[in-house]
């Protein structure tokens, strides 16, 4: 009896903990995280130690997973409606709102902490500034009210190069800027293509992410007009950051590779291909990133 005691009280602990993990949204910081190492090894010029580079990612961790967890406590109502999020914890009840809204102040303070002591304040700064700014404009404001919301609110998802560099350097430059643009650009295309499918998720939740409120044919059309803005971003980057072939001809071929998915589903403004042009750009992303800090150590080995 004991035993058959323990067993449930231990699954139960596994789903509590595994729904507190689930508010931190492991996946976009897991792509977050992707950017941040090579942003880092660009700005020392080899590789960092592997102790700043952990805490570095600790502290990110901390920080995005806080803002992420009051995002899911903000759009509670929301996530309720859309078919996509229903399973969400707070939908489910496994986690009260405010359990949720407690653990993810703890999460900041933590990781502003963690930052400002193991790496430094410039780079806590910056990580609480951009979860203020996810949780204030875009969440707060921004997603209820205007179809630029996941545009301006973009810069939140593209601050932890900033982190990475100043980690680093103790300071900023135009290089981590670029950089910063690069994924501030890359966020409208990307997430236009999930919500594309998505679509009439939106609008039942009254949302107004852009594919639910314009025509299929204009969502596709600014999809295509970011992306070659976007190209162009990652070529300025190649003498900004004195990058060489590797980057460079991998921001090249990434970059057409993309265009022609964007195309592609202006053609056939289908939700199938609009999963293709979603699955496509976080590839996209990682292998962008992993060819900058590949590029760096190669020429420097």
């Amino acid at each position: 009896m004991n035993l058959v005691v323990g067993t449930v009280r231990r699954r139960s602990g596994i789903r509590v903990v595994g729904s507190y993990v689930a508010l931190m949204k492991p996946r976009i910081i897991e792509l977050l995280l992707i950017t941040t190492v090579p942003a880092m090894i660009v700005a020392k010029q080899g590789i960092p130690s592997v102790w700043l580079v952990l805490m570095t990612l600790v502290g990110g961790t901390l920080s995005a997973g806080g803002a992420n967890a009051v995002n899911m406590w903000a759009d509670r109502d929301i996530d309720s409606v859309m078919k996509r999020t229903q399973k969400r914890p707070l939908v489910t009840g496994e986690v009260s709102p405010t359990a949720a809204l407690t653990f993810a102040v703890a999460l900041e303070a933590l990781a502003f902490l963690e930052l400002s002591l193991l790496v430094n304040v410039l780079s806590a700064v910056l990580a609480l500034a951009a979860a203020l700014f996810y949780i204030f404009v875009y969440t707060l404001w921004l997603k209820r009210t205007s179809s630029q919301n996941i545009v301006i609110g973009g810069a939140a998802g593209a601050a932890p190069v900033l982190v990475g560099w100043a980690a680093v350097t103790h300071s900023l430059s135009w290089t981590p800027v670029v950089m910063f643009m690069i994924i501030f650009l890359w966020t409208p295309p990307h997430f236009w293509a999930l919500a594309f499918r998505y679509k009439d998720d939106y609008s039942r939740a009254n949302v107004p992410m852009l594919p639910s409120i314009a025509s299929s044919k204009r969502t596709a059309g600014e999809i295509i007009v970011y992306t070659i803005i976007l190209w162009g971003a990652t070529l300025a980057l190649v003498p900004t950051a004195h990058l060489g072939a590797i980057y460079g001809v991998s921001a090249l071929g990434l970059g057409a590779g993309f265009l022609a998915y964007a195309i592609s589903l202006y053609r056939n403004c289908s939700p199938k291909v609009a999963m293709r042009v979603f699955s496509y750009s976080i590839s996209y992303l990682t292998l962008l990133f992993l060819s900058m800090g590949i590029d760096i150590l190669v020429r420097h080995h």
